[in-house]
């Protein structure tokens, strides 16, 4: 039975002003699995209308009403745990394990923003004034535009809203048009129902062809003081310049070429599993993916071998299927655009040593290639695919070299039996994000999430994420009568 919605404005589910609709795909069986409302120019300006009549009660609402709507949220994301991960499945292809995850992290985002309600507003400055008191308070900045990505769409789509809300902010989503319903309306039915008042929170979906109109329309409305983005460096340096354009600040989460270190003491074992993990983990389809390992030349051949092993094992097929790995990507364009990075590699010299060959509809298998070159796509461009390049390096400073020589900065893992060694080499890495003795796919919503470079700027999680979707104001109150020169 075919899904339908439609937009969420003002608290209630509306069609679009021109009645339009747009199909929702499922990846894997490429049938349609949900028919959305086609929003317009004239869909986002009325939802931002929403957002602003909410804003001034909303933004005046008390910290420990704010608080019990987001931690209610948080218990029905979680008790929605199965309606979640049939959504992905259906919706995005996502594999069991993966959707899980997002239900679980997407619990704790809006747990860690009820958490952001308690934190001090502002502090007590030094002055040179006698008795005036100096302060600096952080303030809600009015209605935020937010667009939520479809490949990991509850994390992504809660975080785009949650901590935005919390701090007495309204929103206006814009999700994307391969997970409406995940990274949108989902997630709006769990606020909704925890109590989140009408016009606060507002969901406009709309059809491919419209939304660089939709984005623009929504970022371009003067009532818009703050954007989010999370998605492709080509689409986030459109929605940055724009936002630029229009004096209002973004927080830009974009795409990584990012690297695991593989160090000549490192357990190999545990680097195989933790290079596994961090390529394959939906199907490569997450921004902190490891696209490249570099590994030290003594143990590359050993490393190599048990990777490739360990990929060729991975199960993959149907999303539904609780053993499936590797499910589908989000269509079958995605998936050729794999199969034709691997397949130039392979004809310019490069070793396919696991998976390979042509597309099948929108499944690629686990792919593992050797002897690539910097003259290869695959070596400077995001895979965003279940495919992972290893190269073998001479020493450190050479994995440094070829680490931090992209334009992509999101993260990056270091393997090493030498933690002081591991640590040394992550400060000197150019990249937002580091883990030693891990691969580079990790979360958590107190964390200052974000990268450098064209990996984007600004920052989600914890006090940054507040930080980020508040305005400082300087205050003074006289405590007398000032003496003025004229």
């Amino acid at each position: 039975m075919t899904i339908k919605r439609d937009l969420v404005i003002g608290g209630e589910d509306v069609p679009a002003l021109d009645g339009r609709t747009t199909e929702d795909l499922n990846p894997y069986t490429g049938e349609v699995y949900a028919v959305v409302a086609a929003g317009g120019a004239a869909d986002v300006t009325r939802a931002v209308d929403a957002a602003q009549q909410a804003f001034p009660a909303w933004s005046a609402t008390s910290p420990a009403a704010r608080r019990r709507i987001f931690l209610k949220a948080a218990d029905l994301m979680e008790a929605k745990a199965e309606q979640g991960v049939a959504l992905m499945a259906e919706e995005v292809g996502g594999v069991a394990g993966w959707a899980h995850f997002n239900v679980g992290l997407a619990a704790g985002i809006l747990r860690d923003a009820a958490a952001a309600i308690g934190q001090p507003v502002g502090e007590v400055l030094s002055t040179e004034t006698e008795g005036q008191l100096s302060l600096a308070l952080r303030e809600p900045l009015g209605v935020v535009a937010a667009f939520a990505p479809w490949n990991a769409p509850l994390i992504l789509g809660t975080r785009a809203l949650a901590v935005p809300l919390a701090v007495g902010n309204t929103v206006v989503v814009k999700p994307s048009e391969d997970a409406p319903i995940a990274c949108g309306l989902f997630i709006a039915d769990v606020l909704r129902e925890a109590g989140l008042p009408a016009g606060v929170l507002n969901v406009v979906t709309n059809a491919p062809a419209d939304a660089a109109d939709v984005a623009r329309t929504l970022i371009a409305d003067k009532r818009v003081r703050a954007v989010n983005f999370t998605g492709s460096t080509r689409v986030g340096r459109i929605i940055g310049t724009t936002a630029a354009e229009h004096i209002k600040p973004a927080v830009l989460e974009l795409g990584g070429k990012n690297a695991l270190l593989v160090l000549d003491d490192a357990d190999i074992d545990y680097a195989v599993a933790a290079a596994n993990f961090g390529a394959f983990n939906n199907a490569g389809q997450i921004c902190m993916s490891t696209d490249r390992v570099l590994v030290h030349r003594s143990v590359a051949a050993e490393f190599t071998e048990k990777l490739a092993a360990k990929a060729a094992s991975l199960p993959h097929g149907d999303p539904t299927d609780p053993g499936t790995v590797i499910g589908p990507l989000v269509s079958a364009g995605a998936a050729r655009r794999v199969a034709e990075l691997v397949a130039e590699a392979a004809a310019a010299g490069a070793s396919v040593r696991a998976g390979g060959g042509a597309a099948d509809g929108s499944r690629y298998p686990a792919t593992v290639l050797a002897d690539v070159t910097p003259d290869m796509r695959i070596f400077t461009e995001e895979i965003f695919g279940p495919a992972v390049t290893v190269t073998a390096v001479d020493d450190d400073e050479q994995a440094l070299e070829i680490a931090n020589n992209t334009d992509y900065g999101l993260t990056a893992g270091v393997i090493t039996e030498d933690s002081r060694r591991g640590l040394a080499l992550a400060r000197r890495l150019r990249t937002g994000i580091v883990h030693v003795n891990n691969q580079t796919v990790d979360d958590e919503p107190q964390v200052p999430f974000g990268g450098v470079k064209s990996s984007g700027y600004g920052r989600f999680g914890g006090r940054w994420g507040v930080e980020a979707f508040t305005a400082t104001r300087w205050v003074t109150v006289a405590g007398q009568h000032n003496g003025y020169p004229f």
